[in-house]
């Protein structure tokens, strides 16, 4: 039998479990660029196996030695550069917004009053 959860628990849960963009860009386009970069990432290490491919003929062990550096070096490079990060959690996005919103808030506090001051002062002289 399942057990019915209370609407704290499932908020709870929800806070837990479900994710939001944390990275900054639009999360409509990550169905677009993360496809993308996969692609490009898995292409690479088709096109450096395909180089080892047509080597053909007697091994020149100094030359086989050169390239095996070149390519392991340029598939590092190439393959490292992008790599799928997970969304982050609700609960933490909440609690970033809610300190924002506080910080900014205490910012706009403090620049009202400084131009009620310096209003004050100007009235003064």
């Amino acid at each position: 039998m399942v057990r019915r959860r209370s609407p704290q628990e499932k908020k709870s849960l929800s806070y837990a479990k479900d994710r939001r963009n944390g990275y900054g860009e639009n999360d409509k386009s990550s169905r677009k660029n993360i496809p993308r970069n996969k692609r490009i990432r898995n292409r690479v290490g088709r096109r450096s196996d395909s180089v080892l491919g047509e080597a053909i003929g007697p091994v020149d062990l100094d030359a086989a030695e050169k390239c095996e550096v070149d390519l392991r070096a340029r598939s590092k490079w190439q393959t490292a550069r992008w790599q799928k990060k997970p969304d982050t959690p609700l609960r933490v996005m909440v609690a970033y917004k809610l300190r924002r919103r506080a910080h900014r808030a205490a910012m706009a506090a403090d620049r009202d009053r400084a131009g009620r001051d310096a209003a004050a002062a100007a009235r003064w002289v």
